[in-house]
């Protein structure tokens, strides 16, 4: 199977230009993502003379934030909405800032919550320990309050 990889004829740099498969390749996103992430706004593909998309190693770098976004727990809408103040300039920065920064405050949240749970798991691996060795006799709730 070929690879498509084309020269941009309108870029003045001659940057490489990527096909839909070849670019979800090289972001491990599929042909179908793309597609969705375009109709959702969050991407402007190029088009060649026969209306093909094309990406470049730019767009490379912008779909990465966006999964970086994604990552975060950072909901399709607020992705949409800080996708629509970049858009309009560097006029909305505080807006977008403002908005990372809920996100970020989100996920600072849920992380903390994920290790309140991860250490209530990691007590009952090793009450399991405890029960199997016979080094604990105790229910797990009272076993448990050695840690309150």
């Amino acid at each position: 199977m070929k690879i498509l990889i084309r020269r941009c004829r309108f870029i003045t740099e001659k940057e490489e230009c990527y096909s839909i498969s070849k670019f979800g390749k090289l972001t491990g996103l599929s042909p179908y993502t793309l597609r969705y992430y375009e109709r959702e706004g969050l991407i402007i593909p190029q088009r060649d003379k026969n209306d093909r998309r094309y990406y470049t190693k730019q767009d490379i770098g912008w779909i990465g934030f966006l999964l970086h976004l994604k990552g975060t727990g950072m909901s399709m809408n607020e992705i949409k909405k800080y996708v629509e103040l970049r858009a309009q300039g560097d006029n909305t920065i505080s807006q977008r800032k403002e908005l990372l920064q809920q996100v970020q405050t989100n996920s600072l949240s849920r992380i903390n919550e994920m290790k309140m749970h991860l250490e209530v798991l990691n007590h009952k691996i090793d009450w399991y320990e405890g029960k199997l060795d016979h080094s604990i006799s105790e229910e797990f709730a009272d076993y448990l309050k050695r840690f309150e």
